[in-house]
């Protein structure tokens, strides 16, 4: 069968690793020149410890007293925009205790699938992607933040996770190099972590030894309809300053174009409800003497801190709803920066410059759970999409779904909560 893929991100990469393995017959189109993707520079982090959806009670009080710090972890840039607006109302509804203890096993369920498959992944040989199960520290650095998190790590327990609440001197036995400032942690022993800059590359080459035609530069024009199926796409391919346009038929149709995926939406008038949540990270050399051995989130402050393969450390974080744009905002990459030393005061990092700052634009719901799954419209369109910040950790089991889906076999998990018109 043949089956297209719009999008050469991880969700999209995985996809075709899994229909390649069932004798699909793999086109992938990318806007870009395909080096950009958004799971290149972020942490790297395999998080089943995040089960609770960005949108939960009290969120947006929180969101607006952050609103008003330039170096806050969350912002929201006010503009006109009818659809920021319609997201944020159905924020706002979503943000409840009752769909949030819906979502709480089904982001579970689809983590511990994308766990399991990244185990038999990094089993393949010649398939290195730095891949290690040493667990996610919640660094916390106030009382308050301390008992929160011991009581979501009660939830964990309850869902089947792991967890353990460790003192300042249990921790500092488990990072003896650089002895965190914090009251406490709560250190989630089932996560893990990858390098995603290998992992990308190798999926990469993989795919591309298995025929997958990959068509960058490519930008989408059009779709053209056949009763209930999408029946061509209308491109527009760059060459140097050439534009060559041309229609490709398909039978199969899988939207994993991230932030992207409301502009291809609308023209399948389909409504996908999205916004752009841009993140930062910077990378940089381990310092000598003052290694951290396991992947951390400093709590109060929303960063994340990975140690990555080649004696690399990457520091990211910052949730920014400013629509699609490539703005870097310098303010941001500070409140990054200046919160490693509160937690780590002998880890002394240097602002970076604005080239040495990498920037992601994470694709969001309004109720933080990702899009998987046929529409009702067309019958040969599938979207996997609005993973938000854990694109990286959920893209295996969305690629294996989308699999399954397309086959019309029946899926590992339920994905009844991940329909992509639900809000139709």
């Amino acid at each position: 069968m043949k089956t297209t893929i719009i999008g050469s991100g991880v969700i999209g990469l995985f996809s075709a690793y899994y229909l390649t393995q069932q004798g699909h017959k793999v086109t992938i189109i990318e806007r870009t020149n395909g080096d950009d993707g958004c799971s290149m520079g972020n942490a790297g982090m395999i998080v089943p410890s995040h089960f609770i959806p960005l949108a939960v009670p009290g969120m947006i009080e929180k969101g607006i007293r952050w609103m008003f710090n330039s170096e806050s972890p969350f912002y929201v840039k006010p503009r006109l925009n009818l659809d920021l607006l319609s997201w944020g109302i159905k924020f706002y509804q979503a943000a409840n205790k009752k769909q949030v203890e819906r979502a709480m096993p089904a982001l579970r369920d689809i983590s511990l699938l994308s766990k399991s498959l990244y185990q038999d992944l990094a089993k393949t040989p010649n398939f290195d992607f730095a891949f290690e199960e040493k667990g996610l520290m919640m660094l916390c650095k106030t009382d308050h933040t301390f008992e929160e998190e011991i009581a979501v790590a009660k939830q964990a327990n309850e869902l089947g996770l792991k967890t353990k609440i460790l003192n300042t001197n249990e921790l500092h036995k488990l990072e003896p190099e650089v002895k965190p400032d914090v009251v406490g942690a709560v250190f989630y022993e089932g996560d893990a972590h990858l390098y995603p800059n290998q992992l990308v590359k190798n999926l990469k080459a993989y795919l591309e030894k298995q025929g997958v035609k990959f068509l960058y530069n490519t930008e989408v024009t059009g779709f053209e309809f056949e009763k209930d199926q999408v029946k061509s796409i209308k491109i527009q391919q760059k060459d140097n300053d050439n534009c060559h346009l041309s229609t490709i038929n398909i039978q199969h149709l899988i939207i994993a174009t991230g932030s992207w995926s409301p502009i291809l939406a609308e023209m399948l008038n389909i409504g996908l409800p999205m916004q752009a949540g841009k993140g930062y990270s910077v990378t940089y050399q381990q310092n000598v003497g003052k290694n951290l051995n396991i992947p951390s989130i400093l709590l109060e402050a929303r960063v994340a801190i990975t140690p990555m393969s080649d004696k690399l450390i990457r520091f990211g974080g910052t949730m920014e709803i400013g629509g699609l744009n490539d703005d870097i905002n310098m303010n941001r990459v500070r409140g990054i920066i200046k919160a490693v030393p509160n937690y780590f005061p002998e880890y002394q990092i240097d602002m970076p410059k604005q080239e040495q700052v990498w920037y992601g634009l994470r694709p969001c719901s309004p109720d933080g759970l990702p899009y998987i799954g046929r529409t009702n419209k067309y019958k040969n369109l599938v979207v996997a999409s609005g993973h938000a910040m854990m694109g990286l950790s959920l893209a295996p089991a969305t690629g294996k779904l989308v699999q399954q889906i397309i086959d019309n076999q029946q899926t590992t998990i339920d994905i009844e909560l991940y329909k992509p018109e639900r809000y139709d």
